[in-house]
């Protein structure tokens, strides 16, 4: 089977990228599944229902989230209810929505997709290592196929956790800094791993916000406003091959598009 994994979509540019770009790819790469990074689709900032419907419809599978789920307090109540959209498992228990679930490709192949948190310069979570151990025991029943979405800061905390986790999952992929990372590589035992998928949005940015904003911020120290940048789009992702039997990756590519 073959996944593609998107990078944090940000704002109105992002979500262009997506409705430009996938149907495409879904043709070139021949996808069962479609898993994106959508904590910043609405402004940058959070997830609504409008917009996250715009994504499924778009051809977007499954959106997994961050530390910005719950920047938008309307769409509390449609994360709770909605399956399709992953938020961290690590959150504290009561916390609206599901941090794991397994779909069904159009192949019948079962897919179980996690959401995890870091905690290294973010929120003091529960632990996201002892977490997921907890998740694999009740969910390895239930999928032989398991993708993993760590959405956290530090390179050390990601790597780390691609280490702990190669040969008991099928993908470890981060999300989180919007920079894509050129480490990717099949971890012994068959988990494909990246530090980073990258992000979808803006491309004359920094990170998605107005690049004139953040180099102010950074002159002065002085608080401000940030806004996601107009123009032109960039696309980043990954392609995995997965073993529908076994679980173990084949291999895992960067996907790089950029609006001309």
């Amino acid at each position: 089977m073959r996944l593609l994994m998107i990078g944090d979509i940000v704002g109105r540019s992002g979500r262009r990228a997506i409705k430009v770009n996938l149907r495409e790819l879904k043709r070139e790469f021949d996808l069962d599944l479609v898993i994106a990074n959508g904590e910043n689709a609405a402004g940058g900032n959070g997830i609504t229902k409008d917009v996250a419907q715009e994504l499924f419809s778009a051809g977007v599978d499954v959106l997994t989230m961050g530390n910005h789920v719950w920047n938008i307090k309307e769409a509390h109540e449609y994360i709770d209810r909605e399956t399709r959209i992953i938020r961290p498992a690590n959150y504290p228990p009561g916390t609206p929505g599901i941090g794991s679930n397994v779909f069904e490709t159009r192949r019948g192949v079962k897919v179980a997709v996690v959401n995890l948190a870091g905690r290294v310069f973010l929120q003091p979570l529960d632990c996201p290592f002892r977490k997921i151990d907890e998740i694999l025991i009740r969910i390895k029943e239930m999928a032989q196929v398991i993708v993993i979405d760590f959405h956290a800061e530090a390179t050390s905390e990601k790597i780390a956790m691609g280490w702990y986790l190669a040969g008991k999952v099928s993908a470890l992929v981060g999300t989180h800094t919007h920079v894509q990372t050129a480490d990717e590589r099949v971890l012994p035992g068959g988990t494909a791993y990246i530090t980073d998928l990258g992000m979808t949005g803006p491309l004359n940015s920094v990170i998605g916000v107005k690049k004139e904003i953040v180099i102010e911020k950074f002159r002065t120290q002085l608080p401000q406003r940030f806004e996601v940048a107009p123009g032109p789009f960039q696309l980043n992702a990954v392609v995995i091959d997965i073993d529908d039997y076994t679980g173990e990756a084949n291999s895992i590519q960067r996907i790089q598009n950029y609006e001309e």
